[in-house]
């Protein structure tokens, strides 16, 4: 059997990696070491990029985001709109079929697109548009409109938390209960029974999957699968999974820290490459509902207590992987401006710690422990956590960094109370990352909404005039229009502070010169992959 962690630290690291790398013989085995620990299976009641990535082998969507960042059809054969805009029609490609054989029909489609419509942000300003969606044939279905909404493909093709069709037996489940039957119609299937949550997930190609006639186009286009057999690997320690990419036990690690990039490429049958050209944000988060960060004061005081270059450097390495940037909707997009950006994005690292000492002082902050969750298996929040624990306490803050595994974070995350003796599990700062294409557009970036009513990202921020700004987005025709939505936005966004941008970093992957077939996205994908023997 397959160790788990705890296994693997019983029977010694080198025996235990040697039987979560053993699996059985096939023409086609592709190993990776993956990002994360795959424990949430339902891309619905979690944002985790490692949920979302496993949906993607497993899911089809009836749109997908192509390569430069539009909607592209997936499942769609056809669609069409009324002359106002009311409704939306679509027709499916014939020969979808889930794993168990049953066909791919609109009443599986429909409820699939609502339970993603009530809890995916992204997708929420348009579900709040919608009167109803409807099946009006077995292949054919109507989304209804209340109002005219323009960005319709726009929202159905998020790649960051994609609108995946399950059968309508799982999407039929209360969108806050975690399915736990994963039948997807997509190209790889889930091999359940072989699942080792701490350890390992295997997929196996589906045969009787049909995919598109035209060439891969970012997430759409044709989804080849060329290999028989995909497993992820769980390797918390990056250099020990550095060492089995290098002896060819492993084919891609899909992140390695950069202090360990010299030791990748040191083999020359090894290769690391940036797939994710626009980068990822950085993600620094505090609880808004709990003191002291229900402050707008004290939430002020860490522009100036945290520094970007401190965490790039650290995080990205060299100069040409990071950059400096205070815009919540990415560098480098038509949504830049520097609107709203006081001193604290200038001023020289011992000039804003000065003065972030005096406005901790003046802010009403009653030296409450601020509980930062940090992670041991993910380098980047890991290293994030530690550096913020300095900079809170170089300024006055009082801190209580607590380490776990990144799923158990994920799960405490969604704790809103304030810590105690009996609740143990509360925070209040964490850390996340993003792709830049999902940050960078108003409607797919999760941690910019900031409606009143707690249905937004863990944090919970709470400001009605800036949550009326943002869905102002949809309305904008002209650049003059998105410059002044931009500027507004920003101004009020540094006012009320509903996380911090931390800076852009371009991460790379390590692949084995024998595989090739490597698409150039946001997110690792596994179709189209194969390995040269």
């Amino acid at each position: 059997m397959t160790p788990s962690s705890l296994g693997m630290k019983a029977l010694g690291a080198a025996a235990a990696l040697a039987l979560l790398l053993a699996s059985p013989a096939q023409t086609q085995t592709l190993k990776i070491v993956a990002q994360a620990d795959l424990k949430i299976i339902d891309p619905i009641v979690t944002t985790a990029d490692v949920t979302a990535a496993h949906a993607y082998n497993i899911y089809d969507v009836v749109f997908a985001e192509n390569e430069k960042f539009g909607p592209a059809p997936q499942m769609a054969e056809s669609w069409s709109k009324s002359a106002d805009g009311l409704i939306w029609s679509f027709k499916l490609r014939s020969g979808l079929k889930f794993h168990d054989g049953t066909p791919v029909t609109s009443k599986d489609v429909v409820p699939s697109l609502k339970r993603w419509g009530v809890k995916i942000i992204g997708a929420q300003i348009m579900f709040s548009k919608i009167a109803d969606i409807v099946a009006t044939g077995p292949d054919t279905f109507e989304i209804r409109f209340k109002e005219a909404f323009g960005p319709v493909l726009e929202v159905l093709s998020n790649s960051g938390n994609p609108a995946f069709v399950m059968r309508e037996k799982e999407a039929m489940t209360d969108p806050n209960t975690a399915i736990t039957e994963t039948i997807g119609s997509g190209p790889f299937t889930f091999v359940k029974e072989e699942w080792v949550p701490g350890s390992k997930v295997v997929y196996r190609k589906n045969a009787a999957y049909v995919p598109r006639s035209d060439k891969p186009d970012g997430y759409g286009g044709a989804k080849t699968v060329r290999i028989d057999r995909l497993e992820w690997m769980y390797i918390p320690d990056p250099a020990t999974g550095v060492q089995a990419l290098g002896a060819g036990e492993v084919d891609v690690m899909e992140y390695f820290p950069v202090d360990l990039e010299r030791l990748v490429r040191s083999n020359p049958q090894v290769e690391t490459r940036v797939i994710n050209k626009l980068g990822n944000q950085l993600v620094w988060r505090a609880n808004h509902l709990i003191p002291p960060f229900n402050n707008p004061k004290v939430r002020q005081v860490l522009l100036y207590a945290l520094d970007q270059k401190a965490f790039l450097d650290v995080i990205a390495g060299p100069a040409d992987l990071q950059k400096i940037c205070w815009s919540p909707y990415v560098c480098g997009s038509p949504l830049e401006t520097n609107a709203g950006l006081g001193d604290w994005a200038t001023l020289a690292p011992a000039q804003k710690k000065e003065k972030a000492r005096q406005l901790l002082k003046d802010s009403g902050y009653k030296d409450e422990p601020i509980v930062i969750l940090s992670a041991s298996d993910n380098k980047i929040v890991g290293e994030m956590a530690l550096l913020t624990d300095q900079a809170l306490k170089e300024v006055g803050f009082k801190t209580d960094l607590q380490t776990m595994d990144w799923s158990t974070i994920l799960t405490r995350r969604q704790n809103r109370e304030a810590p105690s003796a009996t609740n143990r599990a509360a925070w209040n700062v964490l850390f996340s990352y993003a792709p830049g294409n999902f940050m960078g557009n108003p409607i797919t970036n999760t941690t910019a909404p900031t409606p009143c009513d707690g249905k937004n990202w863990f944090g919970w921020p709470c400001d009605e005039q800036l949550e009326k700004i943002r869905q102002e987005f949809l309305t904008i025709s002209t650049d003059a229009q998105r410059k002044d939505w931009i500027d507004r936005f920003q101004k009020r966004f540094y006012e009320v502070v509903p996380y911090i941008p931390m800076g852009q970093y371009l991460a790379k992957i390590g692949y084995r010169k024998n595989v090739t077939g490597i698409l150039d996205l946001p997110r690792m994908v596994y179709w189209n992959l194969e390995k040269k023997s």
